[in-house]
């Protein structure tokens, strides 16, 4: 009887630890890079000790630097977009005359393509972010029940 119990204790001590490793990429919203940093700790702590916590440590960290991919190609999308948009209606004689300016007659047909673009990658950014969110939430649910976790459209970086 006493030989099982630090099994259990062992299993238990497995889920809450892959558990974290889900939650501790909350992290983010009040540690910069709290995202990567946190995961990465547990992980290389407890990769070598369990399968599972190794399971969920690379899928926590691969969905984390997927989701930075995202974003960036979002950005890459809506940046230029947006400034390309400002700079087309930008006044020019008022900054070589070094005079106030003021942004008048803005064409927003002649750039609606652009700000539609620009605007589209801004709401999926958005949704990704509320998105990212609740996967985490059920990431950690089905760890700590002790279920192997798959976050979708995750890119396989570590292995």
């Amino acid at each position: 009887m006493e030989t099982s119990t630090p099994l259990i204790m062992e299993k238990t001590s497995e889920k809450n630890t892959a558990t974290f490793t889900h939650l501790s990429t909350l992290t983010q919203y009040i540690v910069p890079f709290g995202n990567y940093i946190f995961p990465i700790l547990i992980w290389t702590s407890y990769k070598d000790k369990s399968e599972f916590v190794n399971h969920h440590g690379k899928q926590t960290l691969n969905f984390q630097l997927s989701l930075l991919l995202y974003t960036l190609v979002l950005a890459l999308i809506a940046i230029p977009a947006f400034v390309t948009v400002f700079l087309q209606n930008l006044p020019m004689e008022a900054i070589f005359n070094d005079h106030d300016f003021v942004i008048r007659n803005f064409d927003f047909q002649g750039n609606i393509g652009l700000i539609t673009i620009g605007a589209t990658a801004v709401v999926l950014f958005g949704l990704l972010k509320f998105v990212e969110f609740f996967l985490v939430i059920y990431a950690s649910i089905k760890a700590s029940n002790g279920e192997y976790y798959k976050y979708p459209l995750t890119i396989p970086f570590i292995k």
